[in-house]
């Protein structure tokens, strides 16, 4: 294979794993607790926050809330790491540092 070809090779897999990474960065991924709905488009960018409990918070509820969120944010930012790992396949570790 000369160098031109592999040259060419390699442009044509840095455009579609662009591109794949666009599709993803583009996507919202939502977690969901109890209390508390998150969506996070593809860069991990937090574009919204719900609080679903519709009783009022009492003081001691604070923590409750606390983990609610937390759970919801890591369930969103887990969906955005599997979505990655499948387009990407045996590229996404390459590419971590770039998402």
């Amino acid at each position: 294979m000369n160098m031109q070809n592999l040259m060419a090779q390699a442009q044509k897999m840095q455009k579609d794993l662009q591109k794949k990474k666009d599709e993803i960065n583009s996507q919202i991924f939502t977690g969901k607790s109890d209390w508390v709905e998150v969506s996070f488009n593809g860069k991990k960018e937090l574009v919204s926050i719900k609080i679903l409990y519709n009783e009022p918070i009492l003081e001691e509820d604070h923590e409750m809330l606390e983990d609610m969120i937390h759970i919801a944010m890591k369930e969103a930012i887990s969906k955005i790491d599997s979505a990655f790992q499948e387009k990407m396949g045996s590229y996404a570790g390459m590419l971590d540092g770039l998402m």
